[in-house]
């Protein structure tokens, strides 16, 4: 059993930065991989990065490249966002997801922060 628990959300203006911050807990003895997500009111779930510890290969959604950045510590089972230059229409609810296996898929959730953009 894996529970991810994510931290750092908030309230921002356009242009500003965010850190998103996410820890895996559970009797599991390592992650394949972990990343972030996010859903904004009436649209669809979106993958916006994720890591695979063993290659250490990333994955940016087209909207976020060169803007947020993945990174974290696969023995401490953790991974944070960083979010640059952030644009109103980052506005969603983020969420923290875990992969134990390579086959298995993100199958772990966190309750998600919310992250808020003015303009």
């Amino acid at each position: 059993q894996v529970q991810p628990v994510e931290s750092g959300g908030g309230l921002v203006q356009a242009g500003d930065s965010l850190r998103l911050s996410c820890a895996a807990s559970g009797r599991t003895l390592s992650t394949y991989a972990m990343g972030w997500f996010r859903q904004a009111p009436g649209k669809d779930r979106e993958r916006v990065a994720t890591i695979i510890w063993s290659s250490g290969s990333t994955y940016y959604a087209n909207s976020v490249k060169g803007r947020f950045t993945i990174s974290g510590d696969n023995a401490k089972n953790t991974v944070d966002l960083q979010m640059n230059s952030l644009k109103p229409e980052d506005t969603a609810k983020y969420y923290c997801a875990v992969a134990v296996t390579r086959g298995g898929g993100f199958e772990y959730w966190g309750q998600g922060t919310q992250v808020t953009v003015s303009s």
